[in-house]
């Protein structure tokens, strides 16, 4: 395949069961962008539902204007084939990050969380849940700008139907698409999920960027469901002393196993972390000013070695000068 389209394919970035992720290129805006195609040999009955989870994830993220969300760009199906053209990322999964034991600054995981949930409280606010949220859906730029992607199963009002959008769920929870360790205790017990629970979904991204370890485990997945659904996992900031605690009670906020007693909007977990990055930021100034100040009380000291050394240099050029004089004298 060289084109699909108004776009040319450049080459492949990745490939799964459901799909192919290919580099493009938009001829028209001249810009780099990234078209997922469906596997057109995927069975029948399977394509009808992928494609109906394609359509949804364009219309979901599509009403989304975000920096924190991937853009998307167009969708169609041509001559068969299903394709979403969307925002080229350059940079790295979160979970490959995580996975290779990469540890974050604790100001840094403060950043990225709150600009992921700013993102999520844009989205709600929109009538868009995301439903999936984990750190294969995190894509982190460069700079470590978080991109949020992947709306495939999400709730949203311009989806094709109630039921198009609860079978591309039902799917999800019986395939179990990646694992199920971000779910929300609502999710694990296969109740009916509101945004309150990407909430809980982010805070166990949270948990495990700042422990580097994730708060539930198990080989067995009816086991793991119900850690999710009823243990209470060790706070943070008791798995690794050097988590601050401020952090360690925003994700256990955010983790809480009833809904209502989480924050019951995204917009509450960025106000909670835009305060703990004040405070942090004020006592990384107050250390600076102390360092200031020492530096000044030390200062007259410092610069007295340079001034005795000068006078040491002319008392030898004065006393060489006074021994060359009679020496001379002596000669003559």
């Amino acid at each position: 395949m060289t084109r699909i389209g108004r776009f040319r394919i450049v080459r492949e970035l990745g490939r799964g069961a459901i799909g192919t992720v290919y580099l493009g290129h938009d001829p028209i805006i001249d810009r780099s962008v990234a078209i997922k195609i469906l596997n057109s040999r995927l069975p029948r009955g399977d394509k009808k539902k992928y494609e109906q989870q394609f359509i949804n994830e364009a219309r979901a993220a599509g009403r989304l204007s975000h920096p924190n969300i991937v853009t998307i760009y167009d969708a169609s199906v041509e001559d068969g084939t299903t394709y979403i053209a969307m925002e080229y990322l350059q940079g790295k999964e979160l979970d490959k990050l995580l996975d290779s034991e990469h540890r974050f600054v604790m100001n840094d995981i403060a950043v990225i969380i709150l600009r992921i949930a700013d993102a999520l409280n844009y989205a709600h606010k929109n009538g868009v849940i995301h439903r999936d949220i984990k750190p294969a859906n995190i894509f982190l730029i460069d700079d470590d700008t978080p991109k949020v992607v992947d709306f495939g199963i999400a709730r949203a009002p311009n989806r094709l139907s109630d039921d198009d959008a609860e079978q591309a769920y039902t799917l999800f929870k019986n395939n179990l698409l990646g694992t199920p360790n971000y779910m929300s205790p609502e999710q694990a017990m296969g109740r009916q999920a509101d945004h309150r629970s990407d909430i809980y979904s982010l805070g166990i991204i949270m948990y495990e960027m700042l422990t580097g370890t994730k708060p539930f485990k198990s080989r067995d997945t009816n086991h793991l469901l119900q850690q999710i659904a009823f243990k209470v996992p060790t706070t943070p900031h008791l798995v690794d002393p050097q988590v601050p605690i401020i952090l360690s009670n925003i994700a256990m906020m955010a983790m809480n196993k009833r809904a209502e007693k989480r924050y019951q909007s995204a917009q509450e977990m960025v106000l909670d972390l835009r305060r703990y990055l004040s405070q942090a930021k004020r006592g990384r100034q107050e250390a600076r000013n102390e360092e200031a100040a020492i530096a000044a009380s030390i200062r007259p000291t410092a610069n007295a070695a340079p001034k005795r050394r000068l006078m040491f240099l002319a008392a030898c050029a004065v006393g060489l000068g006074a021994f060359g004089m009679t020496t001379v004298k002596r000669r003559r």
